[in-house]
């Protein structure tokens, strides 16, 4: 039902936590895949542990009942999505590789937190030129394309935070704000063409950073989430899944909140 079996995809920040899952997921479910990231090496070696676990999954099934898609083909892109003159040709080249691009996942983004009163205008206009302005560059490249086969897939990913808001990220904040309403009016420009816009807002995710703080500090996360933990970076890629898959082909302009309840 989910399948994305001859589906082309594109995800930016695709070595990280929430980045790599989707990826894998979007693999498993039968799509190519262009992934993106600052680092070429870092990229390189991911798509060949995406490949040869999909291999591996791919023929430890061949003699049960369950069908699997076929192996599909993972590209690495490197990408500097600071250079806001060059962003777009991650697309182009995108599309170049892979014949063509029908979802695009805007996962990559930065931090610079400080409070307000203290944040530097390097530290502002970093996290919006990052997060904001070259995600609209992507999103302006891409549906270009998708326009001409009248059918795309975009999915922002953006935080709970863009709308509790959080003290010493008023930057990050914006941006990730910024997207949910970007999202929704390219939602009404595109949604006659067979294209959905919609945003994915992760809350707090078991990471390579939550791991580093302590027992203590983590249970007063955790005491602030009705679900009593964290969720996972499979937990976004799910959401991801079904929002690419044909089967949300009526949901458009929408945020998916996965957090375990903590913002409702």
């Amino acid at each position: 039902m989910f399948t994305l079996t001859d589906k082309r995809a594109l995800i930016t920040g695709a070595t990280g936590g929430i980045g790599g899952a989707i990826a894998k997921q979007f693999y498993a479910s039968g799509a190519s895949l262009a992934i993106s990231g600052s680092k070429l090496e870092k990229l390189e070696a991911f798509a060949r542990q995406i490949t040869e676990d999909g291999l591996q999954m791919t023929s430890e099934v061949n003699s049960s009942s369950v069908l699997r898609p076929p192996p599909s083909s993972v590209v690495s892109i490197p990408c500097d999505l600071s250079n806001l003159a060059t962003v777009e040709n991650l697309v182009k080249e995108a599309e170049e590789k892979l014949g063509g691009l029908d979802i695009i996942v805007f996962n990559a983004g930065i931090t610079r937190d400080n409070l307000a009163m203290r944040m530097k205008d390097e530290e502002w206009q970093s996290v919006i030129d990052v997060n904001l302005t070259a995600n609209f560059k992507l999103a302006r490249a891409a549906m270009k394309g998708m326009i001409k086969r009248r059918f795309g897939r975009m999915i922002f990913i953006t935080s709970v935070v863009g709308a509790s808001g959080n003290p010493g990220q008023a930057n990050y904040c914006a941006t990730k704000a910024g997207l949910t309403g970007m999202a929704k009016s390219m939602a009404q420009e595109l949604a006659s063409r067979n294209i959905t816009v919609n945003c994915i807002a992760p809350g707090f995710i078991a990471s390579a950073m939550t791991e580093a703080l302590t027992d203590d500090q983590k249970a007063k996360i955790n005491d602030n989430i009705p679900q009593g933990r964290m969720g996972t970076p499979e937990d976004i890629a799910a959401g991801a899944n079904y929002l690419a898959s044909d089967a949300a082909s009526y949901i458009t302009g929408q945020t998916l909140h996965i957090n375990g309840g903590l913002y409702m």
